[in-house]
């Protein structure tokens, strides 16, 4: 088949990587250049993950062998073993903050003591039997930490009251504490091991640009070009001028679908005004350098500054720094647009003497999601499946996608829509 790819983020090229052998593959990008979220750019000879940090890592077999057989490990990568802290009330805590209570003063500690043995002595309940995010996270770790930590933190990110978070939406992403592991933690003062990317894999050079250059490499694709229309004509699809296509794989943003779809009897007809109403936040992030340090993350839940994390690209790798051997890089991000000059003043109340280099500014980042949206998303999928338009990815999905959760996503799509053989029709 001829397959027309929108977005060449590391969904659309994943996808395109799997497709490319069996048919022919064209991804279209917007930008000059692939990347999408794990675009990466140099300034000052310093790496600048312009969104966040990404790093690599998953507990998904298929993913892994998929992955590395794009990779030399040994030569190309780094492997690292996670190191975050908190930054709460001017000191460093260990994270996770339930597994170091010890870090705190001693009345909030046996506060929180008192309430995690509350807890422990009921029983557990699933994640999906709480009606939020909110009293999930009261549920399981008391009322003190919610206050301290949790209630804080997230807000900074998500902007809105966790209240308003569905359950269904974090549905596998919850780790559920277990409680002798937290009280025997605190005792022996030992490290978490299990948390997501205690360990993580890094490239040597270029970041995750270099992730993203190598899952170029033998596939079409069309930059400079952002998809205006999306016609189908005597049954094949055409995008923008391109035409003849059998299928389009969707990876953009699903609010805009409706207004290029340009089919008679739209199947998002009476989809658009709903899909308009899904709601995002973007992130400003500013480039900085700073002390020294061993850092990976810095969590913030502190109202000092609106910044929420700092994430220390420069200890991925020492080629992300420009200073030699006296100064690092990190990426301070904030979510929603937040002004150059005021990430300029906040980022001076941060530890780390942090002098910046750089500004960028994410329209999108992170998905939000309201009690009716994933079955909104599934019903656009099941309406568009006959037309041989596929949604993936996190904006496409709508789902809160790393980078190892955008391929098993490529990987499924191909499963479930049987895009694996020359002339399979659907």
């Amino acid at each position: 088949m001829k397959i027309a790819i929108i977005g060449s983020g590391v969904s659309g090229l994943s996808m395109a990587q799997l497709l490319k052998n069996d048919h022919e593959v064209d991804v279209f990008e917007k930008k000059t250049k692939s990347g999408g979220l794990l675009h990466c750019e140099r300034v000052k000879g310093n790496l600048f993950h312009l969104v966040g940090g990404h790093v690599f890592n998953s507990k998904n077999k298929e993913v892994l062998d998929w992955f590395w057989a794009f990779f030399d490990k040994d030569k190309e990568f780094l492997s690292a073993k996670r190191n975050a802290k908190i930054f709460l009330n001017d000191k460093f805590l260990n994270y996770p903050i339930e597994n170091s209570l010890y870090n705190l003063d001693d009345d909030t500690a046996k506060k929180i003591i008192i309430e995690i043995l509350e807890l422990y002595a009921k029983k557990q309940k699933s994640p999906l039997s709480y009606s939020n995010f909110e009293t999930f996270l009261k549920g399981n770790f008391g009322d003190t930490l919610f206050e301290i930590y949790f209630k804080p933190y997230n807000e900074k990110i998500w902007k809105r009251p966790l209240s308003t978070i569905p359950l269904e939406w974090l549905e596998g992403k919850l780790p559920m504490p277990r409680y002798e592991e937290m009280i025997t933690r605190n005792i022996l003062r030992t490290d978490e091991e299990n948390m997501v990317h205690n360990t993580f894999f890094y490239p040597k050079n270029n970041g995750s640009q270099f992730i993203i250059d190598r899952l170029s490499e033998g596939v079409n694709v069309i930059t400079d070009n952002e998809i205006t229309s999306l016609s189908k004509i005597n049954n094949k699809w055409s995008v923008n001028d391109f035409k003849g296509y059998d299928n389009v794989i969707y990876t953009g943003d699903v609010r805009i679908l409706p207004s290029v779809l340009n089919i008679e009897n739209s199947p998002l007809i009476n989809f658009k005004n709903r899909l308009s109403k899904l709601r995002s936040n973007g992130t400003s992030n500013i480039l900085c350098e700073c002390d020294m340090n061993e850092l990976s993350w810095l969590y913030m839940p502190g109202d000092e500054t609106e910044a929420h994390r700092i994430i220390y690209t420069g200890n991925f790798s020492e080629s992300n720094n420009a200073f030699g051997g006296e100064r690092r890089t990190c990426v301070v991000e904030f979510s929603g647009n937040v002004s150059d000059l005021e990430m300029k003043k906040q980022i001076k109340k941060l530890p780390g003497n942090l002098v910046p280099i750089a500004t960028n500014h994410q329209l999108n980042s992170y998905i939000i999601h309201d009690k009716d949206t994933k079955a909104l998303i599934d019903e656009v999928k099941e309406v568009l499946k006959p037309h041989g338009i596929f949604l993936l990815g996190r904006f496409a999905e709508w789902e809160y996608f790393n980078m190892d959760a955008c391929i098993e996503s490529a990987m499924n799509t191909k499963k479930k829509y049987k895009l694996n053989y020359k002339n399979e029709t659907l």
